[in-house]
């Protein structure tokens, strides 16, 4: 099944728009599979973790770009946290997959977007969801068409997703893909990240738990 848009034309990724090669990490040995998506056009990335083509509920993380939590380890959101612990899953599992998405960066509105939003919040106090439409743009305006076509290009048919939001759930079940689970990805809660996560699960319907361990942990205190 490939994904088609309004004008009828046939949107799965072909065989020039693909390239694979190992990639041994610190976690040890990985499939990377390199894939221009043809919707959206960008470079994105799938790190594949032992056989998983043809299989069943095949544990999978959809995970959106984010330079300043990802590469140079910023504490303001757990985005870095959830990657690392993304793939300590898929090599505990022993067989899984990783879609690093492009293009997603700030859930969407870019990376100088981003940072402008980040001034509003430390100096003006708004949250993640406030300072976005304070400067005119949406919250969200991630696709995740691009992880659908390359899961069925892998082979891949139902998976277990490690997501904390159900909107990801229904987004790629929207593209055809059978999700058997949806399994959290919860990183602990710390100064830095607590207003970010309260809004996520507040405001972006985000299942964060851990948020009331902590808030009944301190009244225990």
């Amino acid at each position: 099944m490939h994904d088609r848009g309004a004008d009828g034309g046939d949107y799965g990724i072909g065989p020039g728009d693909v390239a694979e090669a190992d990639l041994t990490t610190r976690r040890g040995l990985f499939r990377a599979v390199a894939f221009r998506d043809p919707v959206d056009g960008h470079e994105h990335l799938a790190l594949v973790r032992g056989e998983v083509g043809g299989r069943e509920g095949v544990l999978v993380r959809m995970h959106s770009e984010c330079m300043t939590g990802d590469i140079f380890g910023a504490t303001r959101c757990e985005c870095g946290d959830q990657l690392g612990a993304a793939l300590d899953a898929l090599v505990r599992e022993g067989a899984g997959v990783l879609v690093y998405l492009r293009g997603h960066e700030g859930r969407g509105i870019g990376l100088v977007a981003k940072v402008r939003t980040h001034v509003l919040q430390d100096d003006h106090g708004l949250d993640t969801v406030d300072s976005a439409t304070a400067i005119g743009l949406p919250v969200d305006v991630r696709d995740y068409g691009a992880a659908a076509r390359v899961l069925r290009h892998l082979g891949v048919g139902s998976v277990r997703l490690l997501s904390n939001n159900p909107a990801k759930v229904a987004a790629l079940e929207s593209y055809g893909i059978e999700v058997a689970a949806r399994l959290p990805l919860l990183v602990p809660v710390s100064d830095d990240n607590v207003r970010y996560l309260t809004a996520k699960r507040d405001r972006l319907g985000h299942d964060l738990p851990q948020l009331d361990e902590e808030r009944l942990d301190e009244a225990r205190g």
